[in-house]
């Protein structure tokens, strides 16, 4: 079975915040999450899609870049993205069809934007996906704090269906790459 990482919006300016927005709730521990995933991925040959924001500093300079502390490799993908949909405007459907593509894992900011925008839209375009439950994050809304968006996606994104393909959250220290979404079908 073919699987993508793909890790959304893990940016410098969204994730550190600025004069505009707070920073993401657990960064450090959402960054060494990220970078574990990363070399999981690596030691399992599983190809890494980023995705950036460019409503994040503009789509330029150092704030519109992967966050500083995320070791991107080499030969991971970059798609830049004009909407909260990850897969809305950029290649990334075309690309993961083109690699025959049948699992995804994600991790990335905000979690009920853009995180919970990409597991859904990935559910009704064939994808199994596995969510990190502790590596996505977001900032405190108007009526929540950041760790209750955050729980509350955990536990409504495990094992949403959407007919044929299934997203489960699972975290950082299991087998991820190793889907487990047949036990819900």
């Amino acid at each position: 079975m073919e699987q993508t990482l793909l890790i959304i919006d893990a940016q410098q300016d969204l994730m550190e915040g600025n004069n505009e927005e707070q920073g993401v709730f657990e960064k450090e521990k959402i960054i060494n999450n990220i970078n574990t995933v990363i070399e999981k991925a690596i030691n399992n040959s599983i190809p890494i899609v980023f995705i950036r924001d460019l409503d994040v500093a503009n789509g330029k300079g150092p704030g519109f870049q992967i966050h500083k502390d995320i070791r991107v490799p080499p030969t991971a993908t970059i798609f830049d993205k004009a909407a909260t949909n990850s897969f809305y405007g950029t290649p990334l459907l075309e690309h993961l069809n083109t690699n025959n593509v049948e699992h995804l894992v994600i991790m990335g900011c905000k979690t009920e934007h853009c995180i919970d925008t990409a597991v859904r839209t990935a559910t009704i375009n064939h994808f199994d996906v596995t969510l990190v439950g502790d590596g996505h994050s977001t900032s405190d809304s108007k009526t929540l704090s950041a760790e209750q968006i955050v729980l509350h996606h955990n536990a409504t994104l495990h094992g949403h269906y959407n007919v044929d393909n299934f997203s489960v959250v699972r975290n950082t220290d299991e087998d991820l790459f190793i889907p487990i979404h047949n036990k819900y079908r």
